[in-house]
Order: C-alpha cells, then structure tokens, then sequence
C-alpha cells in the first residue's frame, strides 16, 4: 500500500482534494477498486496534514445475490461507519426499461443515489476509486463515442448539491490496486451486474492493452498528456 498511500498524498496536494474538517464519503461497489480507496484513505489518516472523518456508502441495486456483509466485516474492523442504501436501480436498468446500453443509465442513477446519500449524512466530499488507467479509458471513450477530448477531472463541484467529488487514487495504476488487495487479503464482492465484463469499457480496456504493449511508455505519456497544458489541458492542477 506504500505507493497506493504515496499517490494519494500526492492527488490531495496536487489538487486541492481534502480540507480539514471534511466529512469524507467513499462511494464503496464492492470491486478492488473502491475497497483500495477505502483502506488507503484510512491508513492516510494516520499521516495526513489534513484531520477529515470518514464514511463507507453502497448501494444495494435491487440484485438479490449482493452481499455486503464482508464490506461490513471491514468497516467494522477499521472503525468506520458503513452506510447502506438499498435501491431498485438494477432491477429498473435492466427489468424494467430493459437498456440496450445499460451503463450510461446505470452510472446516472447510481450517482444521483449517491449525491443525495451524501447530503442526508453531511458529508462533504464523495471520493470514488477511479484510477489512472480508468481516467485513460474514458477519453478513449469519450472521442471514439462522443467525438470529444473529454475524460472525468480528480475534483468536481456540485453547486446544486454543494458536494465535491474526488478521486485521491487518480494517480494509480490499475495493476497496483491488484496488487495492494491481494496482499493485504481485502474482501471483493462481484458485481451481480448482468453486463459486468461485457461493456464498452471492457472493450477499451483490451484494446489500451495492446498499445501498451505494443508501443513503449505510452501509459505514462498519455498520462503526460491529460495534465500538460500545452496539450489537452483536462486535468488543472491548484494554483
């Protein structure tokens, strides 16, 4: 976790992520990606120049094969309050509108479940385990399928819910949260999903891959890309 903890450090200084005082709440799907986020923000407490509290939110989604209970097993280890929303999101997303597309969809309710969650327990800042490697994804998707340069930014404000978004794990690489989970035996719960591994992220994630293989240093310079101003100047960094 060593370099998970030094990229998180290095986001919420880059760019601004966490004031003292936040309330601090880590959107939890049950993948690696958010449990990573939740562990390492809480050992970064132990060290961090800024004093926050923090909290686990998850959304039921309505699949009756969802079991939360190892995500409740670690909280309760770590001492972290662990709120659970249930909600019929799936089962409208896919039973009832029955989406060709679903994930668009999905991620739309599932964020604005998550943005009224926050506001009903006073926290501040709603932090997501959104990586490096998701970050290079969504431009690709974004210009393939929305013939835009476009990609999610570390930190969002809300004016109309006055709720920051962040993303403290922009910085890491996918493989490294792999990693830091299996070493550290952190509970996974699978996404009871329908359309888990068989979307157009899943797509974009395969063929990234390639590239990467293919040609030399282009994660890191695609990386390099997405925060030189010179270029696509997406991601801004605090003055």
């Amino acid at each position: 976790m060593k370099l998970i903890l030094g990229c998180i450090r290095k986001a919420v200084e880059d760019f601004d992520m966490i004031k003292d005082g936040d309330i601090v709440g880590v959107g939890v799907s049950g993948g690696k990606d958010s449990v990573a986020l939740l562990y390492g923000l809480k050992l970064f407490q132990n060290f961090s120049p800024v004093k926050y509290k923090l909290k686990a939110l998850s959304l039921t989604l309505g699949f009756d094969d969802f079991d939360l209970s190892p995500i409740q097993s670690l909280c309760n280890k770590l001492g972290i309050e662990y709120i659970i929303q249930p909600t019929q999101i799936g089962r409208i997303v896919f039973e009832e509108r029955k989406e060709k597309n679903p994930c668009s969809l999905c991620s739309r309710f599932k964020r604005g479940a998550l943005h009224d969650l926050c506001k009903e327990n006073s926290i501040t800042k709603l932090a997501l385990g959104h990586h490096r490697d998701d970050a290079i994804e969504t431009l690709f998707l974004s210009m393939f399928y929305e013939g835009r340069i476009n990609t999610f930014n570390p930190v969002t404000y809300l004016s109309r819910k006055d709720l920051t978004m962040i993303r403290p794990m922009i910085y890491v690489e996918e493989r490294e949260i792999a990693g830091a989970v299996k070493r550290h035996n952190l509970p996974i719960v699978k996404s009871p999903c329908p359309a888990d591994g068989n979307t157009k992220r899943e797509y974009m994630k395969k063929a990234l891959l390639k590239f990467y293989k293919d040609i030399p240093y282009s994660k890191q310079n695609l990386l390099r890309a997405l925060m030189n101003t010179e270029q696509l100047n997406i991601w801004e960094k605090k003055k």
